[in-house]
């Protein structure tokens, strides 16, 4: 049997990794991470990785950790549908992975920051994958998002009683915020915007206009380091391309919403 596994690592924080998704990685024969393909530096979901297959302390037992840690090219900057960069990338990452299988490997992971099935890279891989060589078996491990951990982090919630909870990726600019919050059964709805960052000074206006603003978060490389995380008001100009928006529904009583 051949296995193919998606793991979602959380949005950064080594610690946000679920103990399945830990399971998983380290059962795996050969641990696939996705890396940009105009640039040779770690990546999210491989430093997350690292932090919890490499030993500490014994650089002499690295080797064959890390040999276990293979890294795919794709074109994640690329803009504009289903370009040739990408088409080349999604085929090259699959036929890594069946040559893994022809060559003994039975149990392949994927690390995928997030969770696999919300706007993965996995996704593609996956299809790919199967068109090619439908007998192999596909599963996915959930993770953790960036706009739950953000949540968490800021004391924000993300939706109670019957609000909906809209997800979107703001690569198109703020028109989705009208679209979304001028449509009757979701004006009341929590919105939460992936992927906008050079779009924030025109999300930030129509926020305001909406009345939504002042209980925004902004939140930026969430669980990393460099974690930024601040109310929408205080932030003016772009913002990093991996941040988060969450603009919470208005409430005004407690379990206001319940139907």
């Amino acid at each position: 049997m051949s296995l193919l596994i998606g793991v979602g690592v959380g949005p950064g924080d080594p610690e946000l990794l679920t103990l399945q998704g830990l399971r998983a990685l380290r059962e795996a024969d050969l641990v696939v991470v996705p890396v940009r393909d105009d640039r040779d530096e770690i990546g999210y979901a491989e430093a997350i990785v690292r932090a919890h297959l490499l030993p500490v302390g014994d650089d002499s037992d690295k080797g064959k950790h890390t040999s276990r840690i293979v890294r795919a090219p794709f074109a994640l900057t690329d803009r504009g549908g289903v370009s040739e960069r990408r088409s080349r990338a999604w085929e090259a990452a699959a036929a890594l992975i069946l040559k893994a299988f022809d060559d003994g490997a039975t149990n392949i992971a994927f690390a995928t920051i997030g969770d696999p099935n919300i706007y993965s890279t996995f996704s593609y891989l996956a299809a790919t994958v199967r068109e090619t060589r439908p007998e192999v078996e596909i599963r996915t491990v959930p993770g953790i998002t960036a706009m739950q951990a953000l949540a968490a982090t800021s004391n924000t919630v993300l939706c109670e009683g019957n609000e909906p909870l809209v997800l979107f990726p703001a690569l198109g600019g703020a028109s989705a915020i009208d679209d979304i919050l001028d449509h009757g059964p979701l004006t009341g709805a929590t919105i939460v915007a992936y992927k906008g960052g050079r779009h924030w000074p025109d999300m930030r206006e129509t926020l305001a206009a909406h009345g939504r603003l002042d209980a925004a978060i902004v939140g930026s490389h969430i669980g990393r380091h460099d974690q930024a995380v601040h109310q929408g008001r205080e932030v003016e100009g772009e913002i990093p391309y991996l941040s988060t928006v969450i603009a919470p529904s208005s409430r005004t009583t407690r379990g206001g919403k319940l139907a």
